[in-house]
């Protein structure tokens, strides 16, 4: 590998120089690469040099730009049978905020720090945080993927992960906790809810409310996964926003969970009453058919909140200028954030009682440390003060 001034002459009479780096890469192609500057040339041949004797280099020429990574990218979601909702995001991320701010950039072109101007341009383009941030994460996985095809050597945006997942802890920002009576109902609030819930959609919410279950999970739940004999409720399946049933998320996802008497009575009465589903459905709408997410929330769980007082104010008025409210739980998982803190809650608060290993096999989570990392916190703990006053007690004897 050699650096060489070149000079030359342009038609127009003006003398010019450059840098030319001249090398042969891992597959015995000889490349050229030109800089304006000795520094920059010396930087890439000692660089490219390292990267060409592992055999892992990729000459500019021979790489793609962002757009068509983007392509692979989304080529291998569908051959890998990922879900459509996801299939359909990562086509929003690509198309919508991706290609049009970088689609034409090369691959080896992407560096830590132009991935910094990256989400500096997509701030600057009025994208929020949280988009940003779910950019960022499809970026990285383009990457990954270009690097199986040994399109790029490195992946700047798993570097920069790393980097920051090796900050002081006191230098991250957590993430909020969930909060009883903020984010999750209390006991009180649940036994309203309970109590105002009426018409076709309380079996619906009897039965999440008391098994923790995924309102996907409840839209694909059939009767046959359903033992009202022995109150035990089987999750194998669930339903998609466009009505297409899948696997649950995780092989977690695929768990029993028993049924308290509630339920099971509920169930029972339901049983009779529920709309003809040829797929055997449990919660089908009106035509036996999977059931619209949205329908959930407007018809049943909404109406049942506002029904308990449990209303936050919207700060609009209707027709007749009465303020119009809106329920204080948005949505389901509400609900499943409620089961879960009754598993971890003390018998003696009215709670099971269970084990971090047991509420997360009720919750399907993929692995425990999801269940720590949300629910962590409302696991009791000991009384540290007189643990600490016995132990001294015990040291000065």
């Amino acid at each position: 590998m050699s650096v060489r001034k070149r000079k030359w002459t342009t038609p127009k009479g003006v003398e010019k120089e450059a840098w030319v780096v001249d090398y042969t890469d891992g597959q015995g192609k000889r490349r050229l690469k030109t800089f304006t500057k000795k520094k920059e040339a010396d930087q890439f041949a000692a660089t490219a040099s390292v990267e060409v004797r592992e055999g892992v280099h990729v000459a500019d020429s021979a790489t793609i730009t962002i757009e068509e990574a983007g392509k692979l990218w989304l080529k291998s979601g569908d051959a890998a049978g990922l879900e459509r909702t996801t299939i359909d995001q990562r086509k929003q991320h690509l198309n919508l905020h991706i290609v049009p701010l970088a689609g034409s950039v090369k691959l080896t072109k992407v560096t830590a720090p132009w991935v910094r101007s990256f989400q500096d341009d997509l701030r600057e383009k009025g994208r929020s945080a949280a988009m940003i941030k779910r950019v960022i994460i499809s970026l990285g996985s383009i990457l990954a993927d270009a690097q199986g095809r040994g399109l790029v050597v490195r992946n700047a945006v798993h570097e920069l992960s790393k980097a920051r997942s090796g900050t002081k802890a006191s230098e991250k920002r957590g993430k909020a906790k969930l909060r009883v009576g903020v984010d999750i109902p209390t006991n009180a609030e649940t036994k309203v809810i309970l109590d105002a819930a009426a018409g076709r959609y309380r079996p619906l919410l009897v039965t999440m409310i008391f098994t923790g279950i995924r309102a996907s999970e409840a839209r694909g739940l059939r009767w046959d996964d359903v033992d009202l004999k022995k109150a035990l409720l089987h999750v194998r399946q669930r339903a998609d926003r466009y009505g297409d049933i899948g696997m649950p998320k995780s092989v977690a996802g695929q768990r029993t969970v028993p049924l308290p008497p509630m339920v099971v009575n509920t169930l029972k009465e339901w049983k009779i009453a529920c709309p003809i589903s040829e797929a055997g459905l449990v919660f089908p709408n009106q035509a036996g058919n999977i059931e619209d997410h949205q329908n959930m929330l407007r018809r049943g769980l909404w109406p049942a909140l506002i029904a308990a007082g449990l209303t936050v104010p919207t700060g609009k008025t209707d027709e007749d200028g009465e303020p119009i409210v809106a329920a204080k739980y948005p949505g389901f998982h509400g609900l499943r954030h409620w089961y879960a803190s009754w598993c971890i809650n003390r018998k003696v608060d009215g709670g099971l009682e269970l084990t971090a290993k047991a509420v997360q096999t009720r919750m399907g989570h993929s692995s425990i440390q999801v269940t720590f990392d949300t629910y962590g916190h409302l696991f009791p703990s000991h009384d540290e003060g007189a643990e600490m006053a016995a132990a001294e007690q015990a040291l000065l004897r």
